[in-house]
Formats: C-alpha cells, structure tokens, sequence
C-alpha cells in the first residue's frame, strides 16, 4: 500500500548550475591577425577595426600596451615569438614524452609515450610570462593546449600536473575540454570573440577580430569614434568608447576576464554590466578557503568584491596602469597613495628594515601559486588572522612566512602587538555559516548575517548557498529581504532556496522576478519555475515568462562546451519532461568526462523514467564502482533494487546509505517502509524513530511510525 513512495527516484538537481572561467591559456580560426589601416570611409557601422586605428591619437597607451601581458596573449609562432627551446629538445612529462623541433621557420612537437610519439603543428603561442603555452590544431574547429609548459624565468620546460600520470581520456588531459582554447580561455585572450558551438555536432567555428587582447576587446568596437574623428567639424559624443571612468564602469571592462564566473550570454562585451552577462562564483569553500581567501584559481574579481578597497570605491586602475598591466608604484609606495605613511613603520608591522617581511603585500595579499609557476595575489586585502587558522585552519600570512612555528604562536604574537581586539570582519560570521548544521545561537547570527547590508554582498551570497533550511518563518523572514536585496547575486542566491518547494507555492516568486532589472536574476527565476508549462499563464506573464526562460536557455548553450554544461542541459530537458533529450545530454557529458559522477544519478533517474532499469542499474554501479562512499548511489540504487523486485537488496543499499550519510531523512523513511512491508516491524520502528529525530515535524513519519505500531 506504501509503494508509490518509490516510484521513479528523483533527479538530483545540486548540480544544476556550475562555474567554469576561462583560465590562462588559449587561440582562433579566423585569421584577422593584420588590423585595418584608418580609413573612416569603410566604418558605415560601429564594427572593429583593429589597434593600428588607434594609434594616430592614442600613441602614448598603444606604447604602454605594446608588449604588455594583453599584446602577447596570443601569436603566431615565429622567432620572435615562440620563447620556448625548439632545439630538437627532449622532454619527459611523468612518462609523456614531447620533442620539440623546427622544420625550416615552422614549430612542431611530438607526443606520446615512447613507439607511439604523433606529431604535431605549433598553431599558436598562447601568454608571455612567467610561462608560455603551445596550442595544437585539432579536428572540429577545436585547440589544445600542450601540457608541457615553457618556464620564460628559469627557462626550461615544465609539466603544469607534475607528479600525476593523466589518462587520454580524462577531461583534464591535454587533448581533452579542460585543456580546450576555445572552451577554457579563447573569450579573455582575442578580441571580440565568438566560441559558435554547435552543440549537436561538437564541433567549433570560433572567429575575433583581433588575435590578441588589443584596444577594442576593452574599450569596444572603435568604428563610429573614427567616423566622429574624421569630420572637420565633428558632430555627436565622442565617447562612444568604453573608457571606464567609475569604478563599476570599470569592473565592468575588466571582471569578465579576471573572475570565476559562468557566463550568461554567448558574446562577451565591454559595456555591458557583469551581472548581465555572469554568475560570478560565490565564495564557498569549494573554491576559497573558509574565510574567503583564495585557494583554487579564482582570479581577483571574487577577491576584491570582498575588500573594503571595494567598498570604499577603489578601482582597478588606483594601482595597475591598465595598457602596460603594470603597478603604477613599486613597493609599499603603491599603498601610501592612499594609506598614512606610519603604517609603512616598524611601529606598525614589528619587522625590520626593508624586505619581504616590511611590504604591505606579505601580509595583507598573501597568494598561491597556479599553473605551476604563476604566483598570484590574493587581492582580499584582510588583515592576518591567525586565531581564526587556530579554531578553522585558514592559511594566515604569518605562518605563511614563518613555516616552523604555529598558528598559536602566530596568534600570540598578534595579541603582544595589537592587543585582544579584532576589528569586525565578515570572516567571522562566514566561518561559522561554513559549517552546518547550526545550532540555534550559530543560526541566529547566520540569519543576521545574511540580510546585514555592512557586509559584502559575495559572502553574504555564500553564506545564503550554505543555509541549511529549517523551514521556519524567520527563515522565511530573511528569504523574503534577500530577495530585495541590493545585490543581484544575494537575489539570486534567494530565489535559488525556494527550488525545494513545490511549483504552486515557488511559482508566485519566479513570476515576481521575472522583470528583475539584472539578466542573472530574471535567469534564476526561469530557473525556479523550468518545469512549468508557460500556456497555463495570462499573456502578460507568459510573455514575461518566455523571455526569462530564452535568457535561461542562451546561458546553457553558452556553456555547453562544458561537461557541466550538457548536465545542466540534461536538468532542464528532465524539468520539461523530454526525458529522451535529457539523457542525450547527460550521456555527452559523460562522453566528455566520464569522472563526472553528478551525472550518473540524473542518468540513472532518467533511464529508471522511460523503463530502462537495466541501464540505470549499469549507471548506478558505474558511480559506485567511481566513488564507493558516495551515499546517493547506495540510496537510488536502493530504491531501483525495490521497483525490480529485489527488496533484500534495496534493503542493504539503503542500510549502506545511511552509515555513509545519516542526514537523508528520506533513507529512513524508505528504508522503515521496507522493513515494514518485508514484516520485519521491530527493525522499521527503530529506523523510523531515528529518521524522526532529524525531522521530528514530517507527517509522512509519524503516521508510518504509528501504523508499524499499531501491527505489533
């Protein structure tokens, strides 16, 4: 009588949404590397026409520029260009073996473990310093990059995942999505690019205009202020250029390439704000540490947001010269531009003379070193905390320096200097908001914490996507003033909760949202609403409706290059009942990366819809074969065991489940039921009174809790 409670296992939707950023690597198809010479008469629309236009009247930033990071984010390889050694070199990469050589004027490689070396065309340079990567034409319109890496500072060559053997079939291998220029890195290193993925072919016909990161891919499209420069007597503005003046006009020329971010829109554009075209990725700990420092390749964007630099409207171009990509000063006086000039003393810092240890960067920009030898700064600016690395293990600056002493020493030290006290930072409270289950002091200051408008928006965000809902109305209370929240990111992290509620009660707010001002959020809510049939609604917010789920739809085909991406694809298809697209879509990005084990149970779940329980119990054993402790996998395939007939094996699974994740309260209700229905009531009554003690409210529980009684 209990049966329908398995009927055809949920998909799981953690995995819906995902940030990927193009990291520094990659190159094009379009061969517009010579620029246009000034000729006003061909710009009968704003298009792009190339830096050598520029120059005329704007030869000093064109001098700052030339040779800068932006100049060389891409060539063609020649003898200038190419830094690497090409001399018949040898090069042993954890057993993949590289040759690099010369054929005339032309670069080749060959790769491979020994008798099975392919050879290979160098198609392009890819960065200047401190390393320069290699791209490698591929079928499909597709470039790889090299995994062996050429150090520019100590010269030589280097393997970027030293120590680790990767299979050619791993995403992570060079010939594999992770290491793809047009998927990783193609939008921040060309200008005005376009990625033109065909998602039905796999393949790519990416075009720029510009082979590097030159004026245009900044400012815009040059062709109408050409047009207004060449009139005698000019009429119009002549700022049809983005110049970045503001600081958010300014963010929003340069944090599209310096953020870990998902894209929203299929081109990237100069003028156009962040969060109309990104998601940038919150700060969680899967990303930074706890605290909010950076610990994967984050970039900067994330960082600064954080900083009260931000908050006080510091702006990219206070400290870096924009065309060379330099620091405008060197050393702590970059800093005393803005700071007093006694924290640049002993009386401040308790270090002496001038090195390392007296530099603001040491301590307040600590960093972490990616892609094998490129040291980036953490551009958070916080002060040290060592106490918070004694009770949560954060990376603190001082134990950064000094590697044999401790965080207590560190901490100590800090107390002797400064005293007890701690300026409020909101580290503080994220820390606490990073580790769920709360108790009730630690939910309270969470829930405080979120709508609280002196903190920064991004960990505010963060602490949102950690909130563990209880289901109160305080709770319910705080996802109501998130969702008027100034930050777009802090409303879509709100909108975001209500996904666990049924369509009826989640549908009023999506429909609310729909005509938000920012492009992220109107996307999370189509998002919210993704399985709703839109002809049901009137026409005024069907339309609304409709247009919110196109800019949902152009996000996904932006990211389908990725594996995530053909997985959020799979999502959505299973929302809107195409269980036979979505498993299309989940089977490619198996295709592109089989260690994707977030697929494997939304493959299971579709297969398992349509029929195919042979095949989803294949999917099911697969993932656990993957991750032998994953608890979901033990608990679908539980459920599946049960709708084929095999309930002592449901039984093991769901028992397995739950010692490996005792938090699913539906394992103890399913597993309860089948002790239960197998006649086996003294084991389902004490299931089913543990499974209360995580929800002591569920009605579904206490009424199955009272009929096993009621048969004793």
């Amino acid at each position: 009588m209990l049966v329908n409670i398995f009927a055809k296992f949920e998909v799981d939707v953690k995995h819906l949404f995902f940030l990927m950023l193009a990291s520094y690597l990659f190159f094009s198809c379009t061969n517009k590397e010579q620029p246009n010479s000034y000729n006003s008469s061909i710009y009968a629309k704003n298009e792009y026409v190339g830096e050598a236009s520029c120059i005329q009247c704007h030869q000093a930033e064109y001098n700052d520029w030339k040779g800068s990071h932006h100049d060389w984010a891409m060539k063609l390889p020649n003898d200038t260009t190419v830094l690497g050694d090409f001399n018949n070199v040898s090069f042993d990469a954890d057993g993949e073996i590289y040759l690099f050589y010369k054929k005339d004027s032309t670069y080749f490689v060959k790769t491979g473990r020994e008798g099975q070396k392919k050879e290979h065309k160098i198609a392009y340079t890819f960065g200047v310093a401190p390393l320069q990567q290699y791209l490698i034409k591929f079928p499909n319109g597709k470039y790889q990059i090299l995994r062996a890496t050429w150090d520019t500072e100590k010269k030589q060559w280097f393997n970027q995942y030293k120590g680790q053997q990767i299979p050619n079939k791993d995403w992570l291998h060079w010939t594999q999505g992770a290491q793809r220029w047009n998927t990783m890195c193609a939008e921040c290193h060309s200008t005005n690019l376009k990625k033109n993925y065909n998602l039905a072919k796999d393949e790519f016909t990416t075009t720029y205009d510009n082979i590097t990161v030159s004026c245009e891919a900044c400012h815009g499209p040059a062709g109408a202020h050409l047009n207004w420069a060449s009139k005698e007597n000019p009429t119009g503005d002549p700022m049809v250029q983005v110049v970045g003046r503001t600081q958010k006009s300014q963010l929003n020329q340069c944090a599209g390439c310096h953020a870990r971010r998902v894209k929203l829109t299929e081109v990237m554009k100069p003028d156009v704000s962040f969060e109309d075209q990104f998601m940038l990725q919150t700060i969680n700990s899967e990303y930074y540490h706890p605290d909010g420092q950076i610990k994967e390749e984050d970039y900067v964007f994330g960082s600064f947001v954080q900083s009260k630099m931000y908050a006080q409207g510091v702006k990219c171009a206070d400290c870096h010269n924009v065309h060379s990509n330099k620091l405008k000063l060197e050393g702590n006086n970059l800093c005393m531009q803005c700071h007093e000039p006694n924290y640049n003393s002993e009386a401040h810092h308790f270090h002496k003379g001038e090195n390392e240890s007296t530099q603001c960067v040491s301590c307040h920009m600590t960093g972490a070193v990616f892609m094998g030898n490129d040291f980036r700064r953490d551009h958070s600016f916080r002060v040290p905390r060592p106490d918070q690395s004694v009770e949560y293990n954060t990376p603190n600056a001082c134990t950064g320096c000094h590697k044999d002493k401790s965080d207590t020493w560190a901490s100590d030290w800090v107390v002797k200097w400064y005293g007890t006290g701690r300026s409020d930072h909101f580290s503080n409270h994220l820390l606490k908001a990073a580790r769920p289950p709360y108790d009730e002091q630690i939910k309270q200051e969470v829930l405080q914490f979120i709508n609280n408008l002196n903190y920064p928006a991004i960990a505010r965000a963060t602490a949102l996507e950690y909130y563990p809902l209880y289901d109160t109305q305080e709770e319910f209370d705080m996802l109501l003033k998130a969702l008027k929240d100034s930050s777009a990111l802090v409303r879509y992290n709100a909108l975001a909760k209500f996904q666990r509620y049924p369509l009826d009660q989640k549908a009023g707010f999506a429909l609310e949202y729909m005509s938000d001002s920012t492009r992220l959020v109107r996307i999370g809510s189509a998002q919210l609403i993704a399985e709703m049939d839109l002809s049901q609604l009137d026409p005024t917010q069907r339309e609304k409706a409709q247009a919110a789920r196109n800019e949902l739809i152009e996000m996904m085909q932006a990211s389908a290059d990725f594996p995530l991406g053909r997985l959020q694809l799979g999502d959505y298809y299973y929302k809107q009942k195409n269980t036979q697209r979505a498993i299309v879509e989940y089977k490619m990005a198996l295709k592109m990366d089989s260690l994707l084990t977030p697929v494997y149970t939304n493959l299971a779940t579709a297969y398992s819809i349509v029929g195919k329980n042979k095949k989803a119990l294949q999917a099911l054993n697969t993932l656990i074969n993957l991750e032998p402790t994953y608890a979901r996998a033990f608990y679908l395939r539980g459920l599946l065991y049960y709708e084929v007939g095999k309930p002592e094996l449901a039984i093991n699974d769901l028992s397995t489940s739950i010692k490996l994740d005792n938090s699913n309260f539906r394992a103890y209700y399913n597993l309860a039921n089948l002790y239960f229905s197998s006649g086996q009531n003294k084991d389902a009554k004490n299931v089913m009174m543990q499974g209360l003690l995580l929800q002591p409210q569920s009605q579904k529980g206490i009424e199955l809790l009272r009929l096993i009684q009621s048969k004793n």
